[in-house]
């Protein structure tokens, strides 16, 4: 029997400074997996982490 759908969602984080700039020196775009309470938090996340393509701490959104 399977449950029924949680509260916590898995979502994912994408560097925003690298969706952004066509010219740097990597290809790929820096990404995070999480979880959110569906409850709580019903907008967009935002958070800063480290981007490996950009060397330094970025702000991080979700995206579908």
């Amino acid at each position: 029997m399977a449950k029924n759908k949680g509260v916590r969602l898995v979502i994912t984080l994408e560097c925003t400074e690298c969706r952004s700039n066509p010219a740097k020196r990597s290809p790929g775009v820096s990404r995070y997996t999480t979880e959110k309470n569906r409850r709580n938090t019903t907008e967009r996340i935002e958070l800063k982490k480290f981007c490996t393509h950009c060397n330094k701490s970025t702000v991080h959104k979700e995206i579908k």
